[in-house]
């Protein structure tokens, strides 16, 4: 016998001592006249009854040999889920295939000496009077789970395995079954090389580029049994044709990877489609494909400009990014020193917060935070308390709020070096390793100083798109020359340089360089005088706009409100789905106080109550759960408040539906059920191997030798035990004077 919830021996004969305790002292002085006999008799009923109920609190476990095979059960699940209706399995839909292989050959087989029960499993598990009941609606495949779920129905009873018939397809995070259980058997119906399919296999889209009126959509495609068929590909935004192309990939099988620019509702959300028309012969059009939600961009980001002087910088800048409107632009240039040697400093800023800025620097954490990108341009370190530094860390990691850092001044005399600043920007702040980047990121030496030469990860990056069509490194290296770079070191660990310049003496410098500092994104631009981009340029050339107002958008876009929602990236209809809501105070504190309303809107639907309840052991976010039942566009908005005092509102869109779970890549994924049965001791088998299934079963798990587990503590005598020791105590104590 052994315990499934032991205590320690220490711990044993303490309670055993209380016990003995507890049951003497409530004796010792009866209140009527007892003999030694009763009142030992009292007190031996109580102390058993206690010890009892400790005893099966403790989860009691005895093994014993099996009275016989026939009472040994061997339960069989059957994947009923919709990628079974396939028709690779031997010209036959993978379920009929699977029902014959049940009827003449499983059930027979484990009939003599074990009692089969026949289970249909899909994202849940239920019981099947037959094999021709077996459908093929269920929605998706959670194997894992239905492991799980028969463990616990079969829970105290003799197994000998579990048999699982499926295609491998799962819709959830298969968690491979622990070695504590009986083994799996698996049987794989399908084909690994799969029919004739066209599948989307993927659609993301990118960044916002080019002032947010386009992004990049990355389409993934595949052809499986057509070989190098021409495809037409379609992609459509809310239903409307954008962009139809025709593709053709390199081999049979070879994904073929296109990306097309499109230009969202700024003010609505906007649900992209990409999809391939079916040709003669497809077996599965269910993922011909696959949608991605583009969300509108919502409030407009504002961004607080440090500049150390007025120039031709500090002019083009304002005009380029106060043009955008999409963002709200605060600034502060230093103008001099007054009569007392004090900096002074001309402060443009709407809303009323030009007076937290007059000292050049926002007063307060709350000042700071309220805004989503910092610009610090040609402002020296030494410009900046310890304390505001600090601060500024803060606002990128914390608050995650975006920070660039620009211009040769701003790194002039190492003024950053050694501070809390350092950290958060993504390269050194020293020349050490500057003539190392070049050979680093396999490029060459620009062809002439101060120009820009774009890197491979550069050429992807939004923040370096700067022309709609052609040679993107060839559009920058045209750009005129930059007047000067500040020598700085190489990119910190997960940092990113996407580009770089030369000096007059030939050294190579990272001139431009991005990371991600905790919640926030970071960002150099060491070259002076971008401006003659714009000056030295066409007067219709955009190029000194886009490059700014994008990098500043890529900076400030993803700042969080104080109030968020978090929604899932991608979701299907019965999917559970936690919708988390975080709530912070003006200074980006954890409001643990605060109370949250929500609201969710289903397509076609008015807005219901969303019940949230904070989430364990954070005590600032609020999780709601829905199961989306519909196909479409969901939205939420959510309130938090502290007393009567709004902290804010957030409103997200998430689309269920995009892709289908099911039906991605609908081969025979044997590789799945080979790692199910392996971490249990068991075995897979094709469908011609099927035969020796129950020779298997009966070698691993031989009748006459298995131990079977009985729980003692789950057993309806126990209670009865106790309640009769308890019964006699208080019946023995009636009829001997208590009342």
């Amino acid at each position: 016998m052994h315990f499934a919830s032991p205590i320690p021996w220490w711990l044993a004969l303490a309670v055993a001592a209380a016990i003995a305790g507890l049951a003497y002292v409530s004796y010792r002085r009866p209140p009527v006249p007892l003999s030694g006999l009763r009142r030992w008799t009292l007190t031996a009923l109580r102390a058993t009854a206690m010890a009892a109920l400790v005893f099966f609190l403790c989860r009691p476990i005895v093994m014993r040999p099996p009275a016989g095979g026939e009472g040994i059960v061997v339960p069989i699940l059957v994947d009923g889920s919709r990628s079974m209706r396939i028709a690779d399995a031997d010209g036959r839909p993978r379920i009929e295939r699977a029902v014959t292989l049940l009827e003449r050959e499983l059930l027979p087989g484990l009939a003599d000496g074990f009692t089969p029960e026949l289970l249909v499993f899909g994202e849940s598990v239920t019981p099947a009077a037959a094999p021709s009941d077996i459908g093929t609606t269920l929605q998706q495949t959670d194997l894992g789970g239905a492991i799980a779920a028969v463990r616990d129905r079969y829970r105290g009873q003799r197994l000998a395995a579990i048999v699982v018939v499926s295609d491998g397809g799962e819709t959830h995070a298969a968690a491979a079954p622990g070695g504590d259980g009986p083994p799996v058997f698996a049987v794989g119906v399908g084909s690994t090389e799969g029919g004739q399919d066209l599948e989307v296999a993927g659609i993301s889209a990118g960044d916002p580029r080019l002032d947010q009126a386009s992004v990049d959509l990355r389409v993934s495609a595949v052809s499986r049994g057509f070989g190098r068929a021409s495809l037409d590909l379609r992609v459509l935004a809310n239903g409307r044709l954008v962009e139809s192309r025709t593709i053709a990939p390199a081999a049979d099988g070879a994904p073929v990877d296109e990306t097309f620019t499109v230009s969202p509702d700024l003010l609505n959300a906007t649900v992209y489609t990409a999809e391939l028309a079916t040709l003669p012969g497809e077996a599965v059009v269910e993922n011909n494909a696959r949608s991605v939600l583009v969300s509108p961009a919502g409030r407009r980001r504002r961004v607080l400009t440090l500049q150390g002087a007025p120039g031709y910088e500090h002019s083009f800048l304002a005009r380029a990014l106060a043009a955008d409107p999409g963002l709200e632009i605060d600034s502060v240039v230093r103008k001099g020193k007054n009569d007392a040697g004090q900096n002074t400093f001309l402060v443009q800023a709407g809303g009323g917060r030009a007076e937290s800025l007059i000292s050049g620097f926002p007063a307060t954490r709350e000042a700071l935070f309220a805004y989503d990108a910092l610009l610090v341009a040609n402002v020296e370190g030494d410009v900046f308390t310890r304390a505001q530094l600090a601060l500024i860390a803060d606002f990128v990691a914390a608050r995650g709020g975006g920070l660039l850092v620009l211009g040769g001044r701003a790194f002039s005399d190492k003024g950053l070096l050694g501070t809390p600043l350092e950290a958060v920007l993504p390269l050194e702040l020293n020349d050490r390793r500057g003539g190392l980047v070049a050979a680093e990121l396999g490029l060459g030496r620009p062809s002439a100083h101060h120009t820009v030469m774009v890197t491979p990860e550069g050429l992807t990056h939004p923040v370096m798109r700067i022309e709609t069509s052609g040679d993107r490194r060839a559009a920058w290296v045209a750009l005129p020359a930059l007047a000067a770079s500040a020598p700085l070191g190489g990119p910190r660990p997960g940092a990113t340089v996407l580009a770089v310049t030369s000096t007059p003496s030939g050294a190579v410098y990272p001139l431009v360089a991005v990371q991600r500092y905790g919640s926030g994104r970071s960002m150099i631009f060491a070259g002076e005088a971008s401006w003659r981009w714009r000056m030295l340029m066409p007067a219709t050339d955009r190029t000194y706009e886009f490059f700014w107002r994008q990098a500043t958008r890529w900076l400030a876009l993803p700042s969080p409100d104080p109030v968020s929602v978090e929604v899932p990236a991608s979701a299907e209809p019965g999917d559970r789905i936690d919708l988390v809501v975080d709530v912070r105070d003006a200074a980006f504190a954890p409001a643990a106080n605060a109370s949250v309303e929500a609201t969710l809107t289903a397509p076609g639907a008015e807005p219901v109550p969303l019940a949230t309840r904070r989430a364990v052991g954070e005590a600032a976010r609020h999780v709601g759960a829905v199961r989306p039942d519909h196909v479409g566009l969901y939205r939420v908005r959510a309130e938090a408040r502290q007393g009567n005092r709004s902290l804010g509102v957030a409103d997200r869109w998430f689309y269920v539906g995009g892709s289908d779970r099911e039906f991605s890549d609908p081969r025979l994924n044997a590789g799945v059920l080979r790692r199910l049965a392996a971490a249990s001791g068991g075995r897979y088998f094709t469908v011609d191997e099927a035969g020796r299934l129950v020779d298997a079963i009966r070698s691993a798990a031989p009748s006459d030798t298995v131990l079977e587990q009985r729980d003692l503590w789950h057993r309806p005598w126990a209670m009865a035990l106790v309640l009769t020791l308890l019964a006699a105590e208080w019946i023995l104590r009636r009829r001997w004077g208590f009342r």
